[in-house]
Order: C-alpha cells, then sequence, then structure tokens
C-alpha cells in the first residue's frame, strides 16, 4: 500500500509541475488571483475536487 501511494504522490507532484514549467508567467498570474478568492470559495473547490478525485477512482477500480 505504501508503495502505491508513494508513486501517487510522485504522480501529483509532476502533474503539478506541469503548468509552472510550460508557462511561469500564466502561472504566476493564476496564483495571483486565487489569492483574491475568499476561503469558503477555496474550501467549496477543494472539496468538489476531493470529491471528483474519489468518485474517478472509483469508476476506475
Amino acid at each position: 500500500m505504501w508503495h502505491e501511494f508513494g508513486i501517487a504522490l510522485c504522480l501529483v507532484l509532476v502533474i503539478e509541475g506541469i503548468v509552472p514549467f510550460l508557462y511561469p508567467r500564466r502561472w504566476r498570474e493564476m496564483v495571483m488571483m486565487l489569492s483574491e478568492v475568499d476561503d469558503r470559495s477555496m474550501r467549496i473547490a477543494g472539496l468538489t475536487s476531493m470529491l471528483l478525485g474519489t468518485g474517478l477512482l472509483y469508476l476506475i477500480n
């Protein structure tokens, strides 16, 4: 189980690094825009992302 968790974490890091590597200026602008989003909206986006990821994992397995 820990091996698969490590693989998943590595893949997340690779995927998260693609945008700042390819488009650093656009990524910086996006981060600046995100700093203006209120906490409630950020939490809703995070919850939606977690639920979508969980649902997709369920469908895949």
